[in-house]
């Protein structure tokens, strides 16, 4: 019996539709542009993540990180987070969603599929129809912002054809075949500007101008304490008294 995950969504922020999703996919290194894609390679290889051995790489993750809770908590002061356009199948095709592939990025310099797991993966609720948007998909754009000490910050910016066009994508990851409903793909990322870092709050927004309309969320990882220091305590082990 495969584990399931019962998600809520609005469509085109109108029609509430609840979904079950059993498949979590991360698409990593998923660049179109060459440069873009290095650019982003040498982000984190400054952070010790070795580089990929092939391009592009696909990471199962559990189901149940997905989440549409605006607060969520880490271990630790090193993860963050990078905007990605996801694509869900669904048994009347494809719909296009909005979510943050959040990673601990300590973990990820020693495991990079471990590192997947260690986070909660942020999603929008909002869905639109993958068909309804392909005549003009060259002209989304993702938008990120991060909130550090109350000063905002832009993060990542990039229209969508930064990544591999969705269906060729699925393509690499079936050989060729479509994505089987219930399934949920992260499609990639964009180069970070000023690096790689933490913040108390991320911002994400994918933009349509032809319709007129965005999905957006923000969330916020609230840092856990990778040890507790409650002090020793020091029994009597000759006195203690059962």
């Amino acid at each position: 019996m495969s584990v399931k995950k019962k998600l809520s969504f609005l469509i085109d922020g109108v029609t509430e539709r609840t979904v079950v999703i059993n498949s979590l996919i991360i698409a990593g290194w998923t660049g179109r542009n060459v440069e873009a894609m290095e650019a982003h390679i040498s982000e984190l290889e400054k952070l010790g993540v070795s580089r990929p051995t092939k391009t592009p790489t696909f990471y199962r993750c559990a189901v149940e990180q997905l989440t549409m809770e605006r607060e969520f908590q880490v271990i630790g002061t090193d993860s963050s987070g990078e905007i990605e356009f996801f694509i869900l199948s669904l048994d009347d095709g494809y719909w296009v969603g909005l979510g943050s592939d959040h990673t601990d990025r300590a973990v990820e310099v020693i495991d990079v599929t471990v590192s997947k797991q260690m986070c909660a993966k942020p999603i929008a609720r909002e869905l639109w129809r993958y068909d309804d948007i392909i005549d003009h998909w060259n002209d989304l754009t993702l938008k990120s912002s991060i909130i550090v000490d109350g000063k905002e910050e832009k993060y990542q910016e990039g229209l969508v054809t930064t990544m591999k066009d969705p269906k060729d994508l699925i393509a690499l990851y079936t050989g060729g075949k479509k994505l089987l409903p219930g399934t949920l793909m992260f499609c990639g990322t964009l180069a970070v500007s000023g690096g790689v870092r933490a913040a108390d709050i991320f911002q994400a927004s994918l933009i349509d101008p032809i319709l007129d309309r965005k999905i957006e969320f923000s969330y916020q990882a609230i840092i856990l304490p990778s040890e507790e220091c409650l002090g020793v305590i020091k029994w009597d082990v000759v006195n203690l008294i059962w």
